[in-house]
């Protein structure tokens, strides 16, 4: 073979390892570095500890075979507190045809108003006093999400500003649906 035969004979071959390298390169690189999301597709924080209703101190005949979102209000429930209620609300709303599958439960520690209660009572809330053992677990203003099974699942932490209630109930919606998409429970 003549000298420019052999150049282009390996100027081919390394055009052909580079085009299979160079992307397991990149993605070695990609993946070392960081450069994007590691595919996490919830928005809640998932349950790294094991937590059911029963540790809560809230097993109910009326919680079978349902998804529950489980919101804690703080003791004085002022207008973020009423709008957080309401943004958890819409998102049940949300939930079209799931919406018979979930139950929004709302835990005070002291009593409501009568407007309050309302208001609970119109968007079909269920309302509990809050026990103790679930005071120690659950912070004021987070939201869980317990499965049909009694098992906390997911929790929110909502927002303290009212501009981040919108964000709020989209990550809540978001998750709900997946959850009650690939469950078949409940």
């Amino acid at each position: 073979m003549s000298s420019p035969e052999i150049n282009k004979s390996r100027r081919t071959l390394l055009i052909t390892l580079g085009v299979f390298i160079l992307p397991v390169v990149l993605a070695k690189l990609a993946l070392e570095q960081e450069w994007f999301d590691y595919g996490v597709t919830n928005h809640g924080q998932l349950s790294g500890q094991e937590l059911t209703l029963t540790d809560l101190g809230l097993a109910d005949e009326s919680f079978n075979e349902q998804w529950l979102l489980l919101y804690r209000l703080p003791k004085a429930c002022d207008q973020l507190c009423q709008s957080t209620l309401l943004s958890i609300n819409n998102t049940y709303t949300l939930l079209g045809k799931e919406l018979p599958r979930v139950t929004p439960v709302a835990l005070f520690e002291q009593t409501l108003t009568t407007d309050q209660q309302g208001n609970l009572r119109h968007h079909k809330w269920q309302q509990f006093t809050l026990p103790s053992q679930a005071s120690k677990h659950i912070t004021v203003n987070q939201l869980l999400v317990v499965d049909p099974l009694g098992n906390v699942v997911m929790s929110h932490q909502a927002p303290t500003e009212e501009k981040g209630l919108v964000t709020f109930g989209k990550a809540v919606l978001a998750d709900m649906k997946k959850l009650l998409k690939y469950s078949r429970i409940g």
